[in-house]
């Protein structure tokens, strides 16, 4: 459903490790919002809940809610680093427009 390479895996953990709060995972979300309908929303979760799928890539456990699902399948999450920052990048083949921060689309 939902790729993460390396880089991102690594974010994740690192994240994890320096969470002042018990974290199991990683939520992603798809919701209403951004420049171009909807946006994408992460944050670490101590736990699954009952309607969620849980993914695991090298050792972290993704979380994705079922209305999320539809709009991130088939989705690579990525962790780059550029002069600009760093960040979480969304490679989504369901996208049919992205805004320019790549951190909305519709």
């Amino acid at each position: 459903m939902i790729n993460m390479t390396d880089s991102a895996v690594n974010a994740v953990k690192l994240a994890i490790s320096a969470s002042a709060q018990p974290a199991g995972g990683l939520r992603i979300m798809v919701e209403a919002g951004g420049c171009a309908g909807l946006k994408y929303s992460m944050g670490l979760t101590d736990q699954a809940k009952p309607d969620d799928t849980v993914i695991e890539h090298g050792g972290v456990r993704v979380f994705v809610d079922t209305e999320s699902q539809q709009h991130l399948a088939g989705t690579t999450i990525d962790f780059v680093v550029g002069t600009n920052g760093s960040g979480f990048t969304f490679d989504n083949p369901n996208a049919n427009l992205n805004c320019s921060c790549g951190k909305s689309f519709s």
